[in-house]
């Protein structure tokens, strides 16, 4: 499996869209909860496969491949750390989150 990435054919794509791009990048199994993980700073590889808690050692060296491949994550000194871009993804989703939350509560209420 390669790197979505802008111009390729991505899964359930064959536009090349970068939007499409990034939604089966960021939609592989483990490749939010890096993110996520690497969102206050650095972190080795040990400690990122101790706090995604089950992610078996060759998947997660194949996302962070694909994530640094993307330009989202970059190896520093002290592991792994989300790149400017990274930070600016991880802001772009933080309103989403917000809705997530909304949206759980109008489900809730809908049972």
């Amino acid at each position: 499996m390669t790197t979505p990435l802008p111009g390729q054919p991505s899964r359930g794509s064959t536009s090349g869209q970068p939007i499409m791009a990034v939604f089966d990048l960021l939609g592989r199994r483990w490749s939010m909860r890096i993110l996520w993980e690497l969102r206050g700073g650095p972190n080795s590889f040990r400690a990122l496969q101790e706090a995604c808690g089950g992610v078996s050692p060759s998947v997660l060296n194949t996302r962070l491949k694909e994530l640094r491949t993307s330009v989202l994550v970059e190896t520093q000194d002290d592991g792994y750390a989300l790149t400017p871009l990274g930070e600016q993804l991880m802001q772009t989703l933080d309103p989403l989150r917000g809705w997530s939350k909304d949206w759980a509560i109008a489900l809730s209420k809908n049972k």
